[in-house]
């Protein structure tokens, strides 16, 4: 097939992954959304004008940038003024956003399928012409589809003789809702998972009595609609009609005001060259060479905004006094030491700049900032007054489900009792490089060997077919996007899971990427938190005040402590592991700390008892 046409429910979730995904494969991405069309205005929330909270649904394709952006508007316009139920819009909005966009009629819940099997072709046939006038001509369809369903072959009926009277084109269509045939139940068993419901339950949405939903070749659709070839034509013309290029790969840096005659670049150099003089007293000529090189690296990449705009917010909340700490390859940049991201001289400990930002590898900088987090909201606060509501919003993160989570909810679908769902899961390993569910049959002995019988064999069958999917949605814990233009001018927008206020993004923070927006990192620290508790305590009970910068990082009180393993509370020091290696380690100076922190993790981990035995002169 030349084109294909991802079209989830009310949102756009997939739409980049899809778009970059098809053109890699040659195929072209048509860009789409099944709507919720209200049956009067989105604002009304009244059950009784609404039918009980069920709109009518429509299915809107981009056929260019302008529509793209359209359609951006009109589900971020559904999600935050049209929310009841469903994320909705209605015939006001299709009128002042139908620019760029092609209509189909969708499916046995679209308005005139509706109306024929309710009111009659005249009122169809008005519901047709409506839809018409909204998108001109050429730019609407009426559906015809073929899925196994009874009504459905009588609704066509009804389908053909609108298109007769009202001159508006037919279209063959599938409603995909997985890929083969024999994915059907585990289709269902999704569906279950989704809504809270277990296979038996007579009251649910039942996917599995609609087998057909899969994707067909063009020859099996052919087969169920002989008589009509224009129609099966015209999803080749729809194909032609859409031509969506997305801006993706050129970076988009929010606009940062600078003081009147100097460039970000300027405004940059002045700050670090400022805070230098400060740190330093002199500019040494090694000093100088290393600033020349960060700033001539950072200016080529063109990241002084971001420089700026990170100095900015840490300094704001520096200035209201919530702790900040920087982490990662930042530390290795004495221009975020300068102009006060870090507090670490990385000439001092050696620290290497490229590996932060270097011209031989182009990505995206990435300044992981810590708050502490019973204030994160305020410094997210302020960046969404410095540059607009607008123009700020929170990443949404998918939940995927895991194999074990997999072979729990799967269970709990078919009805498996607790005990015996656990005897299945508990052998299946866990953790950050945990094997599938189908390399675990490999692996696992123990879990070939139950899987023996019939029922266990379903449940892991079915559980593989799920394992991967997306379970829900949640709000990413750290990642905020800060664009330029309005974020709708590329990015559907929602409110976060639960709340009634902010925005979240439908794009995952990979995808933000590809579309050249910058995530900025806001991470919520407990430590942070107890440190700020901590001093305060000590400055009200013993009137001492301390500032982090002036504590001695030789003070043989604090590593004896450290040696005792009682690091409880202290951040990426108190795991079990962690907490066995550093009484091993006794460290004496906080460059063992360093060595320790960096080494545990996957891959250098073996050499710990190594670095151990050689502190200790073995």
């Amino acid at each position: 097939m030349p084109a294909l046409a991802l079209t989830d429910h009310g949102a756009l979730y997939g739409a980049v992954d899809f778009y970059t995904t098809a053109k890699a494969a040659g195929i072209k991405p048509i860009v789409g959304v099944e709507t919720y069309i209200a049956r009067g205005s989105r604002l009304d929330r009244d059950a009784k004008v609404e039918g009980h909270g069920k709109p009518f649904h429509l299915v809107l394709l981009v056929k260019s940038f302008i529509g793209y952006q359209n359609l951006v508007s009109l589900v971020t316009s559904a999600h935050l003024e049209g929310y009841y139920y469903r994320p909705r819009m209605d015939k006001q909005l299709l009128r002042e956003h139908s620019e760029g966009l092609i209509a189909l009629s969708a499916c046995l819940q679209g308005e005139v399928s509706r109306a024929i099997q309710e009111q009659g072709i005249d009122a169809a046939c008005a519901v047709a012409l409506e839809h018409a006038a909204i998108f001109g001509s050429g730019n609407y369809y009426l559906e015809l589809m073929s899925h196994g369903i009874p009504e459905q072959e009588s609704v066509n009926a009804g389908i053909r003789a609108v298109s007769r009277r009202t001159g508006v084109p037919l279209v063959v269509t599938n409603d995909i809702h997985y890929v083969r045939g024999e994915d059907a139940e585990a289709q269902d068993i999704m569906v279950c998972i989704q809504s809270g419901k277990t296979v038996d339950q007579p009251d649910r949405l039942k996917m599995i009595d609609h087998p057909e939903l899969y994707m067909k070749s063009a020859d099996q659709m052919a087969e169920l609609f002989p008589d009509d070839a224009e129609a099966l034509e015209n999803t080749l013309r729809i194909a032609d009609a859409c031509d969506l290029e997305l801006p993706l790969g050129k970076l988009i840096l929010p606009h940062f005001d600078v003081p009147a005659g100097l460039t970000q670049d300027q405004q940059l150099r002045k700050l670090a060259e400022a805070g230098i003089a400060a740190r330093y007293g002199a500019l040494t000529p090694e000093l100088s060479q290393r600033m020349e090189h960060e700033l001539g690296v950072i200016a080529k990449m063109g990241y002084s905004g971001y420089m700026l705009i990170v100095q900015d917010f840490v300094a704001f909340a520096q200035g209201r006094g919530i702790l900040t700490a920087v982490r990662g390859s930042a530390g290795g940049s004495l221009v975020s030491y300068a102009i006060g991201l870090t507090d670490i001289d990385p000439l001092t400990y050696g620290l290497i700049f490229d590996r932060f930002l270097n011209l031989e590898r182009y990505t995206q900088p990435d300044i992981d900032v810590d708050f502490m987090d019973d204030r994160r909201d305020e410094v997210i606060a302020y960046v969404t007054e410095k540059y607009g509501s607008d123009h700020v919003a929170q990443i949404v993160t998918f939940n995927t489900m895991l194999a074990r989570a997999a072979v729990r909810d799967v269970a709990r679908v078919l009805g498996m009792s607790y005990g015996e769902a656990d005897r299945v899961a508990k052998v299946i390993p866990t953790g950050p490089a945990a094997p599938t569910l189908s390399e675990s049959r490999v692996a696992v002995p123990e879990l070939e060997q139950i899987a023996q019988a019939p029922e266990v064999a379903r449940l892991i069958d079915l559980a593989e077919k799920v394992e991967g999917l997306v379970r829900s949605t949640g709000t990413h814990a750290a990642g905020v996007v800060i664009t330029r233009d309005p974020l709708t001018t590329l990015v559907p927008i929602e409110r976060p899971k639960g709340k009634v206020e902010g925005y979240q993004t439908q794009y995952e923070d990979k995808q933000i990427e590809k579309l050249g927006l910058l995530k900025f990192d806001f991470l919520g620290l407990s430590n942070l938190t107890i440190l700020d508790h901590a001093l305060k305590l000590i400055q009200q009970q013993r009137g001492i005040t301390i500032r982090r910068e002036d504590i001695p990082l030789s003070d043989a009180k604090a590593f004896a402590l450290l040696a005792s393993g009682e690091t409880t509370g202290l951040f990426q020091l108190e795991s079990a592991g962690m907490r066995r290696h550093i009484q091993a380690l006794k460290p004496d100076r906080v460059e063992d700390v360093m060595a320790m922190v960096a080494l545990f993790r996957p891959g250098p981990m073996e050499y710990i008892p190594r670095y151990i035995a050689r502190k200790h002169g073995q």
